[in-house]
């Protein structure tokens, strides 16, 4: 059975009801019944509902896949042109723009429809007819509330809208769970395994906005050979094999692992999806989230387009605030819960995700505008809670101590002229010799071993002065507080890591540059009191109160406080080293940065939900720091164990003094020196910097 089987019924069973309601759909487009100041608005989104219909009609027949690559351009341009570049800014998706042409009190209400809508697009291009119905419906009977001169009353629309997600919140929670853990939802799958990809026209079949990166990733792509993409394939789905080897879990009792990738990058994607069915594993793909109902952080999942408008994002980020309460959030959990029963079996046999990011955007500060969504207090309170229980439910279902994950990042076109060198060396990157490493590392950790607690200072204007406490060892022969993490789950290779002790962990962290899940944070500054952010501040914004507001919702993602779930030690300096070549530090992702210094993880440990399940390093030792004081509270509350992110910052090697680990007794051992270092058996780690210093001397 494959995708089209899957809504069949369904398409079926609205056939009456889609056909009346794209016909009224079409004269709405025409008509001039609601007063002028929202005629135009109207007309616009019944002409983009109409389109997605003739979208739909045509996959249907097949004339879509008979487009010319022009044709494709076109239609393309007609779906998204409005949400990219200078055309934003008068566009009625863009929140700013709505309030000024439709004023109060719709402006801001009619922006968030305008967006929910756009998924009709979508929809249509997957041959989706019943949700394209209901929003064709929800449409409708808002426009009916607007005909006539006097206009609705506001708390009517909302009203409206509010059930509309109530109603339906079953259909999106079980297209959620389906598209995650059912191999016979193949929309993507068919097009990463059917396309020709010299034909650049299969790009187009997403339905997704394709821009420059997406059609230059695919040519430069095309021009590898077969054993240079089978390569970059291998590296991730070994990766993930090894994950569950290091974990001593059984892959064998799996049956699906979900790829998650940028559109641009099939020829490597479908070489990974050929390896991992040699391994028994079926592959589920699913597309980046476009409604509310799913959409909330700027972290990029599924299949997406990297060439999106991040303000529109940005935008629309909390437009979940116009229907969402505790009535709401009962719902969404039962009708969730429905569907990972329907679906109990498939979700049982999922095996993780395999991810691909990519990174090169310019660095992205958002303008925060007082038009856009955003939740109240209670509605914080509600998300965070929301966001818990959905963890644990998907817990239920797909166990984390049974399922494990790789994840692995490549450039795009976006970072520049020398893209396609940034593109080779980051290959090389991926592929560093894993063994080294771990005998390095190894190194380090003997000596972390030893410390009660560990002091970092920076340098060259970063004021970080932190003291992490570490986890004691009751059995040093058999036991250790850091994992010595090299290239499997986790790539590239690099960094030794634990979960510290919350009490006695105080002091700033400060990194003057950081760019962590697609926003630039300017002057970052978090104070730490017993493991936990006590105060916060950036200079992205000109007031104190804008910079704090920005952390609280992106950074801390609306808790008031977060723990510290990690501390590492990057050992990556090849890595550091390309980033500085290149000069690209600032659009490295995290999974690349964090190899490049010392980082601390705000959120949950790195065994989050598998805190009990034993782990050892390759030297044969326990690893027995996963748990802290918070995540100890499972037993008695998943919901106070749990914050559901986990977000590294990292001290770039050019802004770090010294790492120095603090015995029992008193005395200290250097771990880096003056940004170097200085552990015996360490000094190859040197190497790169040293190479860096030069190249810089002869360059100026």
């Amino acid at each position: 059975m494959g995708y089209q089987e899957l809504f069949k019924e369904s398409n079926e069973e609205v056939l009456e009801r889609f056909e009346l309601a794209w016909g009224r759909i079409a004269e709405i487009g025409e008509e001039k019944t609601v007063p002028e100041v929202y005629r135009d608005y109207f007309q616009k989104t019944a002409q983009f509902l109409y389109l997605s219909g003739r979208i739909l009609s045509q996959a249907e027949t097949g004339e879509l896949s008979e487009r010319t690559l022009k044709e494709c351009e076109e239609l393309n341009e007609r779906l998204y042109g409005e949400l990219m570049g200078p055309n934003y800014a008068d566009s009625y998706a863009n929140p700013r723009a709505a309030v000024r042409r439709l004023g109060e009190p719709f402006g801001a209400l009619l922006s968030f429809l305008y967006t929910e809508l756009r998924a009709a697009a979508i929809y249509a291009f997957e041959g989706r007819k019943k949700n394209l119905t209901i929003l064709y419906e929800l449409l409708i009977e808002i426009y009916n509330c607007f005909e006539g001169e006097e206009g609705p009353d506001k708390q009517e629309i909302k009203h409206i809208v509010y059930w509309f997600f109530h109603d339906y919140t079953e259909v999106f929670a079980e297209d959620k769970v389906r598209e995650l853990v059912d191999p016979d939802y193949d929309f993507f799958t068919n097009i990463v395994m059917e396309s020709d990809f010299a034909d650049l026209r299969y790009l187009y079949r997403y339905g997704e906005y394709i821009g420059g990166n997406e059609r230059m990733a695919a040519q430069f792509l095309n021009t590898l050979t077969e054993q240079e993409i089978c390569a970059m394939a291998d590296t991730m789905t070994k990766g993930f094999a090894i994950g569950y080897a290091n974990l001593g879990k059984d892959l064998s009792r799996k049956g699906t692992v979900c790829m998650e990738y940028p559109i641009g990058f099939e020829r490597v994607v479908r070489a990974a999806i050929r390896n991992f069915a040699n391994m028994g594993l079926r592959t589920t793909i699913h597309r980046s989230p476009f409604s509310s109902f799913d959409r909330g952080s700027s972290r990029r999942r599924g299949c997406y387009a990297s060439s999106e408008n991040r303000q529109f994002v940005f935008d629309h980020k909390a437009d979940s605030a116009f229907y969402l309460d505790k009535s709401y959030v009962k719902r969404r959990l039962e009708s969730m819960q429905s569907a990972f029963e329907k679906y109990k079996k498939q979700a049982g046999q999922y095996a993780g995700p395999a991810v691909m990011e990519v990174f090169g955007e310019s660095p992205f500060v958002p303008e925060v505008k007082p038009e856009a969504s955003r939740y109240d207090g209670a509605q914080n309170a509600l998300n965070v809670s929301l966001a818990n229980s959905l963890s644990q439910l998907t817990n239920t279902y797909i166990p984390g101590d049974e399922r494990s994950f790789t994840i692995i990042a490549y450039p795009i076109p976006a970072i520049g002229p020398q893209f396609e060198a940034i593109f080779r060396e980051t290959v090389v990157l991926n592929t560093l010799d894993y063994r080294t490493y771990r005998a390095i590392q190894q190194k380090l950790i003997h000596v972390l071993d030893t410390a009660e607690r560990v002091h970092i200072t920076g340098k060259n204007g970063n004021k970080t002065d932190l003291w992490v406490t570490i986890h004691p060892l009751f059995n040093p022969e058999r036991e250790t507080a850091f994992e010595n993490c090299v290239a499997d789950v986790n790539i590239p290779v690099g960094e030794v890591f634990t979960s510290p002790i919350l009490e006695g962990t105080n002091g700033k962290l400060h990194v003057t540059r950081v760019y962590l899940n697609g926003l630039e944070y300017q002057d970052l500054e978090l104070d730490f009191q017993d493991g936990k952010i006590a105060g916060y501040t950036c200079s992205n914004f000109s007031t104190e109160e804008e910079n704090r507001r920005f952390l609280y919702e992106n950074l801390l993602q609306q808790h008031e406080t977060l723990p510290m779930g990690e501390f590492a030690i990057g050992t990556n300096t090849t890595a550091y080293r390309m980033a500085q070549k290149y000069g690209i530090a600032d659009k490295l992702p995290i999974l690349i940065a964090e190899k490049t210094g010392p980082h601390f993880a705000v959120g949950d440990t790195c065994y989050a939900h598998a805190e009990d399940v034993r782990v050892y390093n390759p030297d044969g030792k326990e690893i027995v720091a996963k748990d802290n004081s918070m995540s100890a509270l499972r037993s008695k509350d998943l919901s106070l164990a749990y914050v559901n992110c986990h977000t590294d910052i990292t001290i770039p090697y050019d802004e770090l003094d010294a790492i120095v680990a603090v015995r029992k007794d008193g005395n200290s051992v250097a771990i880096i020196q003056d940004g170097k270092f200085v552990v015996p058996g360490t000094e190859a780690l040197n190497e790169p910097l040293e190479q860096l210093i030069d190249e810089c001397s002869i360059y100026n």
